[in-house]
């Protein structure tokens, strides 16, 4: 990544800000499936994340969102949490872009909506 993107915006991984402080005070604990880093403060008391990429806070998965947050004090890379067999795999929320789910009969689905059958019957006033 440039360092002009690093200076002009905040959406593109990291700033020139979070790249000093990074450097100065963090420590690497670990990267996520969609290559995100997590770092800690050298006393522990901070955690950030430098996304791969647009900064998307729903790209972050559940257990990564809570040792960010503090609800657990070890981090996923030094104590994965258990996953149970029904568990699928996460994945950001697609809104808003090329991926997002549309329904059928929604203006923006390539397929037709089907025909009305005939069993609606509008209402009239009396």
């Amino acid at each position: 990544m440039s360092i002009l993107s690093e200076i002009f915006t905040w959406w593109n991984g990291q700033t020139m800000g979070t790249r000093l402080y990074t450097a100065r005070n963090g420590e690497l604990v670990g990267e996520d499936e969609a290559g995100n880093r997590f770092y800690r403060s050298r006393d522990g008391k901070r955690r950030w994340v430098i996304y791969n990429g647009e900064a998307e806070a729903s790209r972050v998965s559940p257990d990564w969102h809570g040792w960010l947050h503090h609800t657990f004090d070890e981090a996923p890379s030094e104590s994965p949490l258990p996953r149970k067999g029904w568990e699928k795999p996460h994945v950001p929320n697609m809104t808003g872009s090329a991926e997002a789910y549309h329904p059928p009969g929604s203006v923006l689905t390539p397929a037709r909506r089907p025909r009305a059958t005939g069993d609606y019957d509008a209402w009239q006033p009396e």
